[in-house]
């Protein structure tokens, strides 16, 4: 791999939105490319005229819980604290936490579990507190 090809990869990691990018693995032994926590992009709460959503952050499968069928990281009508899991956004076997940016009210819960989400997608309508 030369210098050339290792930037496009670097590249695709920022346009894409992810968070790290597994590019060769054989017998146990892998190379892959990771970006720093803090520039991962989290959801933020965004307005809208009468509620506040969280939008994800990359394109991938909406998971509402740690695993498929398990129980769910948050429910209708709970109070979420700052950093609290939300959801879990799957992008190409990467695993994109979904946090709250700020304490809030989970009014609803805009998309049905193991569905496709696009960038931007309303995925919670929340009240901040």
């Amino acid at each position: 791999m030369d210098l050339d090809e290792l930037r496009k990869l670097c590249a695709l990691l920022r346009e894409e939105g992810l968070s790290e990018l597994t590019i060769w693995e054989e017998d146990g032994r892998r190379i892959t490319l990771r970006r720093a926590a803090a520039s991962v992009p989290v959801a933020s709460v965004q307005e809208t005229t009468e509620a506040l959503l969280v939008r994800s952050p990359v394109v991938g499968t909406f998971w509402r819980g740690p695993s498929p069928g398990g129980p769910p990281f948050v429910e209708v009508g709970e109070r979420v604290e700052p950093g609290k899991v939300m959801c879990i956004v799957e992008a190409m076997k990467v695993m994109n936490e979904v946090r709250a940016d700020q304490a809030c009210t989970v009014e609803e819960i805009l998309v049905e579990d193991g569905k496709p989400v696009e960038y931007g997608q309303p995925l919670f309508r929340v009240r901040v507190e």
